[in-house]
């Protein structure tokens, strides 16, 4: 049987995998338009909009096989036990000190922490119904993205400057993709006492990815 530890490195195998191809098409993207161009999109190079789309398609696509094939496969849920789980493991908030699993939210915080490290690009996850406080959105920009989002249920994009670096920024829906998710919100003591109202449901949209994205020339 495999390990916990072991899927967790193969998983943060395909994260780094992930962003040296991500940080190749931000160089390229940036490199093509003459590296004067605001926008990155100049004759010849790759529009900023299309750089987000690429890395969010991954990043939604590792999150969500990590959720529905590991995290539900679990036998163990934050403690109950899971009837159709078939892993020897647990998915749990505390998991470093439990030798569980994180749960989705947290391996993607562990990725992004990765992807963060060299300044290329960030990406992380917010939300109007945040648990922890560093997913609540940030600024203006964040705020109205989230609420966009939220009444949408479509990708918000646009160009903003933080900082005086300009970013193409932005901010897709994140939907309840598996029953981990919905589980894992709809229980957790501080959502309850934040957002005691709120329950959500299987293709619910819970919050955003955001990435952003450096442009030169700014």
């Amino acid at each position: 049987m495999i390990s916990a530890q072991t899927w967790i490195k193969r998983f943060r195998q395909r994260t780094l995998g992930l962003f040296a191809l991500a940080v190749a098409i931000c160089f390229t993207a940036v490199a093509c338009s003459g590296g004067g161009a605001q926008t990155g999109g100049a004759a010849g190079g790759i529009q900023p909009e299309l750089v987000a789309d690429y890395v969010h398609t991954a990043l939604a696509a590792d999150r969500t096989a990590y959720t529905k094939h590991v995290v539900n496969r679990a036998q163990k849920l934050e403690g109950k036990a899971k009837e159709d789980g078939v892993l020897a493991i647990e998915a749990t908030e505390g998991w470093e000190q439990t030798n569980g699993i994180p749960l989705p939210a947290q391996m993607f915080r562990l990725g992004s922490e990765i992807a963060s490290e060299d300044g290329t690009f960030t990406y992380n996850l917010i939300s109007s119904w945040y648990i922890n406080d560093n997913q609540g959105p940030k600024n203006d920009f964040e705020k109205t993205a989230i609420e966009k989002v939220n009444e949408t249920g479509e990708a918000y994009k646009e160009y903003q400057e933080v900082g005086g670096q300009k970013y193409f920024s932005a901010l897709y829906p994140d939907k309840a993709v598996a029953e981990a998710c919905i589980t894992c919100h709809n229980t957790h003591p501080v959502h309850k006492e934040r957002y005691p109202d709120k329950v959500f449901e299987m293709g619910d949209v819970m919050g955003g990815i955001m990435i952003n994205i450096p442009l030169e020339g700014a």
